[in-house]
């Protein structure tokens, strides 16, 4: 009879062990969940730097043959609610490099991004009467901080330079898969 007692004492601490350490990660509870919603962005960027790429002019360590691009951006979307930003890239003879790009909410969670392609001077025929040249390209959702750690997705971009400002004007669509 002892031994029964003893073998269902074990039982029991063993079962308690069990559930109380990973009831919730057997029945899914802690494991990250993630969400695809849709990804919209209406922005403006400031050219903040256009021109050669030297320590000297942009205070930042060279990484171009030809012509580097900084600016700054604010706007706001979905999911992001308002943000600010940052392009940085290279531009030559074959359109704009990889971009190493970020999106900063108000509540300082960071959105990495990244675009390339080509901007083409002119407008289309359903493009404002002010636009000079645009940019249609895809660009890459590369994860971030905060609530977008992990986020993935991307989308195409629908961009545009204008003769009203020296401003360029950005909407982005597409899909972000991120934490729920």
């Amino acid at each position: 009879m002892k031994t029964i007692k003893q073998i269902l004492l074990l039982m029991a601490v063993i079962a308690m062990t069990v559930s109380c350490t990973h009831y919730d990660d057997f029945f899914g509870r802690h494991k990250t969940k993630f969400v695809t919603v849709p990804f919209e962005a209406e922005f403006i960027g400031d050219y903040r730097y256009v021109g050669p790429d030297d320590e000297e002019s942009t205070g930042l360590e060279p990484k171009c043959d030809i012509t580097r691009v900084i600016v700054d951006f604010e706007g706001s979307g979905t999911p992001l609610g308002n943000f600010t930003g940052n392009f940085d890239f290279c531009v030559g003879p074959d359109g704009y490099g990889q971009t190493d790009a970020y999106m900063v909410t108000v509540k300082g969670d960071t959105l990495f991004v990244s675009i390339a392609g080509n901007v083409i001077p002119g407008r289309l025929d359903d493009h404002p009467e002010h636009v000079t040249s645009y940019w249609q390209d895809p660009f890459e959702i590369l994860g971030g901080t905060g609530r977008y750690q992990g986020a993935r997705g991307g989308g195409i971009s629908n961009d545009y330079n204008s003769s009203l400002d020296p401003n360029s004007h950005h909407n982005w669509s597409g899909t972000i898969t991120m934490k729920k």
